[in-house]
């Protein structure tokens, strides 16, 4: 087993693991009263995701020098990911899912920013393969996900508005 398979298999269990949280959570927001916004675009979430996963997977060599200092990258961009989740708590889902009356989470990174996990996950997407020295993959996936988010970000924007006072 190369330092490749380990890297890139931790972060598919991860994804997995984060997938089963954000079903839960997901569940309990919509029994809650949650509305689910961007349900449409949901598929090409998952879609582009398990795409990037693949292609790490299938068109990165196995056995492919590891960047230490991008995967020190990586690893700090995991922190801003638990820090997002942690501060998020039973609210962090991969969808888009407002309740109504619910108050706006403002502490942790959104004490700073609007979008924090949608920063987290463009740097991941970039530097991942960069890891590997696969550039290739980290423009491809970096700029679909930033076509993806650009919408993305509208439409949560726009269910929590309301919330906001918008």
């Amino acid at each position: 087993m190369t330092a490749h398979d380990v890297i890139v298999g931790l972060v598919a269990l991860q994804r997995l693991g984060e997938l089963l949280y954000a079903r839960a959570n997901s569940r309990r927001l919509l029994a809650r009263g949650g509305v689910e916004a961007g349900a449409g675009h949901y598929p090409l979430v998952v879609l582009l995701h398990g795409a990037w996963l693949i292609a790490l997977a299938v068109a990165v060599p196995r056995d492919a020098p590891v960047d230490l200092g991008f995967l020190a990258v990586f690893l700090a961009l995991q922190g801003g990911r638990l820090w997002v989740m942690k501060s998020l708590g039973r609210y962090w889902t991969t969808r888009i899912i407002t309740v109504p009356g619910a108050p706006l989470v403002t502490a942790g990174p959104y004490r700073f920013l609007r979008h924090p996990n949608y920063w987290v996950v463009a740097g991941e997407i970039a530097v991942l393969p960069l890891v590997f020295g696969a550039w290739e993959i980290a423009a491809l996936f970096s700029l679909a996900n930033l076509v993806l988010l650009r919408h993305r970000i509208r439409v949560e924007d726009q269910a929590l508005a309301q919330r906001r006072g918008e």
